[in-house]
């Protein structure tokens, strides 16, 4: 039980401290913004974090520094923000009336009209050209996934973006003048303190340190958790469902460390797909275009790993690729740990091997042997969608022949839940690594999966890629031009 109560969530919303002692558990960052402060630059667009409008800055400290990133104010939790600096498009208003230099930039290349996702696009671009005054077109195409404009198209915007630092300098824009005095603002808040708001069901807890959160969930085993909030915040804006009592991450420094061992990369269950890119990408450069696939910015910013495995979504984008790699989940309850390999931890749709009142403590992730061929592809309907038709992972070594010696194929969005093609895997472990090994393999797919059909993608749809998944697989391995895969396009 931690040693001290406190019964306000506690941040700064552009210049003011914040304290709230009476919010609802599943009160989202927007309608606090244009509901009770009356801050309307903010957009309500999709209410799922796809469009971008509702995009603000939320500042945090993670060992000392203070990083502001974008996020969706629409699916963000009123309280996850306890220690932060939420900034809205409402802060760029300069006391003379003059327009920031981001807003300016956007005026002088014509890139807004109906100017209803422009405060959403001047967040985005204000976060990227403070950690970037000179940014290139692939960095900006990046900051601005997340961000839908259908009035005047991207090329006026990306213009606008390389021509912020000609209107003004990043290193005199009062969020970087202020650092150090807003560091210290929120280093103040820092109190070490659970925050304990409402009773029963209205419950809204945020644990003070990762002890306190395993004697939160002992007491309270039903409880929702909510790290990054990027599925969860959707069962509220969307299905309406009550998630209360919801324990929130957001405070979890230790949840947010990144391990290198010499055999193991070990993400902690809190660290976000921002802040996890650089390690993966550099240990497994395979997934680099996966992970910049996987929703936008704002999304990336607040999603975790370790929530992508511990919700079990059949179609999320991690599973298959932490299947392939032969990654662990590390649980915790109260002080009992316990490791699950990760294939084993999804047992059927909606369950996973993780008993009441236990959590993901991190995820643990075997290096790659030099001679593992690997590869992960993610097909979905827009190329930065959050949510995939179908994900592949493939993981093949062969012997000095040229047979394969092992092989391991995972799919999601193929089952009820993230699994490996066992038969497709048995099919092919000591034939040749040729052509005619594929397609017989191939024909063991109906013995793994037996598809469904919904709006993302059709039951023959989604057999049909992950057929073809396998050959693009082989044909890149054997250094084929990816062309020969068009003769595929209509194959069974």
């Amino acid at each position: 039980m931690a040693s001290k109560i406190r019964n306000c969530v506690r941040f700064v919303l552009n210049s003011t401290l914040v304290e709230l002692s009476n919010i609802a558990t599943t009160e989202t960052l927007l309608d606090f913004l244009r509901l009770g402060r009356r801050l309307r630059g903010t957009k309500e667009g999709c209410a799922e974090g796809d469009c971008g409008a509702c995009t603000v800055l939320v500042g945090r400290l993670l060992d000392g520094r203070l990083k502001y990133e974008s996020v969706n104010a629409c699916i963000r939790f009123v309280g996850s923000l306890d220690g932060c600096h939420v900034v809205t498009v409402e802060a760029l208003a300069a006391t003379d009336g003059s327009l920031h230099p981001v807003q300016r930039a956007m005026v002088d290349t014509h890139a807004s009209q109906c100017g209803f996702c422009t405060p959403g696009f001047v967040m985005s671009l204000y976060g990227l050209w403070m950690e970037d005054p000179h940014p290139g077109v692939e960095a900006i195409e990046k900051a601005l996934q997340g961000n839908l404009c259908r009035c005047t198209g991207y090329a006026a915007i990306i213009r606008a973006a390389e021509s912020i630092s000609a209107v003004g300098d990043a290193s005199e824009d009062p969020l970087v003048t202020e650092r150090a005095r807003i560091t210290e603002q929120l280093l103040a808040l820092k109190d070490n303190k659970r925050v304990a708001i409402g009773e029963g069901k209205q419950q809204l807890i945020v644990p003070a340190n990762v002890d306190d959160l395993a004697d939160v969930l002992e007491s309270h085993p039903g409880a929702t958790i909510v790290a990054g909030s990027t599925d969860v915040g959707l069962w509220v804006t969307k299905f309406m469902r009550d998630i209360g009592p919801v324990v929130f991450l957001s405070r979890l420094d230790d949840l947010r460390q990144i391990t290198e061992e010499s055999n193991h990369l070990v993400l902690g269950a809190g660290v976000t797909y921002t802040e996890a890119y650089p390690a993966i990408t550099r240990h497994f450069p395979q997934l680099k275009e996966l992970w910049n696939r996987i929703g936008g910015e704002q999304v990336r910013n607040m999603g975790t790993v370790g929530g992508n495995v511990a919700n079990g979504s059949p179609i999320g984008d991690t599973p298959p690729a932490l299947i392939g790699l032969g990654a662990v989940v590390e649980l915790r309850k109260g002080n009992v740990r316990r490791s699950v390999p990760i294939e084993k931890y999804f047992i059927e749709y909606g369950k996973q091997d993780r008993t009441p009142g236990e959590f993901v403590e991190a995820i643990r992730i075997p290096r790659l042997a030099s001679d593992d061929l690997f590869a992960v592809y993610k097909i979905s309907k827009r190329l930065d969608e959050d949510i995939s038709s179908v994900c592949g992972a493939f993981r093949v070594r062969l012997d000095q022949q040229g047979r394969v010696e092992s092989a391991l194929i995972a799919f999601g969005g193929m089952a009820g839940t993230p699994k490996r093609a066992a038969a497709v895997e048995q099919a092919l472990v000591g034939a040749i690594w040729d052509e005619a090994s594929i397609e017989a393999a191939i024909q063991q797919f109906p013995q793994d999966f037996t598809p469904l059909t919904d709006l993302r993608a059709s039951a023959d749809y989604r057999m049909l890629t992950a057929k073809n998944l396998l050959r693009r697989f082989y044909l890149e391995s054997a250094g084929e031009k990816c062309v020969r895969l068009n003769r595929y396009a209509v194959a069974g």
